[in-house]
């Protein structure tokens, strides 16, 4: 079975995140998803949520969701998350042969080559690109390059092989974003429905991203 590693600071998890994981998993033939929070983001700013508080909101948005995982590895490392390191530690759990990918928006496929070690990821798994609303594919040469060698047609491919593949796939995904539910928070305004009730409560109920509450 396909094991799929869906990572971001989920800071806080929305619906347009969970339709997205939702849609892969059917259209990956019932892959296994891994929703995977990061601790310290290499390449953005810090998460106006701590670890434990994003974490308990991502558990709370999936608990009735089959086929969806919380991986808390990333967290339990008190230091900047590096997909590189966490493919190598999910390789070496599900061994060499079984099917494994990463999703990435086509914004960060769009940087793709000031990721650490991003020449050796395909070499661990799978990429999974994403449309991201207002974020058209604009490749720099060497990442052009490497879609054009390893570009799978169907969805249907990353079963065969371990490793080695770049699906660009486009999803209906919800124009949702963080940053405008945390906007939303910040300034005392409703994000019902923009989030799962199970989220909405949480940040109601703590005050999540008020000035002055961390």
């Amino acid at each position: 079975m396909l094991n799929v590693m869906l990572g971001g600071t989920f800071d806080p998890v929305h619906n347009g995140h969970l339709r997205m994981a939702v849609e892969l998993h059917e259209r990956l033939d019932g892959a296994r998803l891994r929703l995977m929070p990061c601790h310290r983001p290499p390449h953005r700013d810090q998460p106006g949520a701590d670890g434990v508080t994003r974490l308990g909101m991502l558990r709370e948005a999936v608990a009735d969701e089959p086929g969806l995982i919380v991986d808390p590895r990333e967290l339990e490392q008190d230091r900047v998350s590096y997909t590189g390191e966490t493919l190598q530690q999910l390789r070496s759990e599900l061994g060499t042969e079984t099917p494994l990918a990463m999703v990435v928006g086509t914004d960060a496929f769009n940087a793709f080559d000031q990721w650490q070690g991003w020449m050796q990821l395909p070499e661990l798994a799978h990429i999974i690109v994403v449309n991201r609303p207002g974020f058209p594919l604009a490749l720099p040469e060497p990442v052009a390059t490497m879609l054009e060698k390893r570009r799978a047609t169907d969805a249907s491919e990353l079963q065969y092989s371990a490793n080695g593949l770049v699906l660009v796939m486009e999803l209906p995904l919800l124009e949702i974003a963080a940053t405008d539910v945390r906007s939303r928070a910040a300034a005392g305004r409703s994000i019902r429905y923009l989030v799962p009730d199970a989220v909405w409560r949480i940040v109601r109920d703590q005050g999540l991203y008020r000035p002055g509450t961390g």
